[in-house]
């Protein structure tokens, strides 16, 4: 069981931090071991890079935005991943597939750059299993909530080109449930409850 990392995408407003929230309250009530962070941020370092980023005053090169999403990843990795590696199961809201999703596909940077860059930090590590929650067109950007960030403001086109990004990504990954974002709340709440029972062995 201890040994998942478990990870929540999507574009903005898709429900992944809901629902990711939702899975750490379920692990509360079974008594399961786990963290929970989110990318970036996660550590009080990472934290730190996460508000430069997204900042509305931050106007940075987008080679300089992908050095500093994988400066907050190695902080994580380092503080959070290795010490908990086979001793609590590892919930992260974005990771991995978000960096290619967000800055080859919606900016164009150059794929094995950004492979390099997360072999560099993470070495051979991999999620086990991805949840990817999908937005149908017509409501892409609808559904952003809390304080706007730098990103909410990039137009409906590319939100299209990151989530059309996600998908060619997780397209040859077995390990993932496709969440619909139009689907009711406690419809989805269940399916990934049901899927969270399978990977994690848990008996309801």
């Amino acid at each position: 069981m201890y040994n998942k990392i478990i990870v929540f995408e999507g574009i903005d407003g898709s429900g992944k931090t809901f629902h990711i929230n939702e899975v750490s309250k379920y692990l509360i009530k079974k008594k399961v071991k786990f963290i929970k962070f989110r990318e970036p941020g996660g550590t009080i370092n990472s934290e730190i890079i996460r508000n430069i980023i997204l900042s509305d005053k931050s106007i940075f090169k987008t080679k300089t935005d992908l050095l500093l999403y994988l400066a907050a990843r190695n902080e994580n990795y380092e503080s959070l991943i290795k010490p908990n590696i086979n001793k609590k199961v590892i919930l992260i809201d974005r990771f991995m597939d978000s960096t290619i999703a967000y800055q080859h596909y919606g900016f164009k940077i150059n794929k094995k750059i950004i492979d390099d860059l997360n072999n560099f930090v993470l070495g051979n590590l991999k999620p086990n299993f991805t949840f990817f929650h999908f937005v149908p067109i017509k409501h892409i950007k609808k559904n952003i909530s809390g304080k706007k960030n730098r990103y909410d403001k990039f137009n409906k086109k590319f939100y299209k080109n990151v989530q059309d990004g996600f998908m060619k990504i997780l397209k040859k990954n077995r390990n993932k449930l496709l969440i619909d974002s139009s689907k009711s709340k406690k419809y989805n709440i269940e399916l990934i409850k049901n899927k969270i029972n399978k990977i994690l062995n848990i008996h309801d």
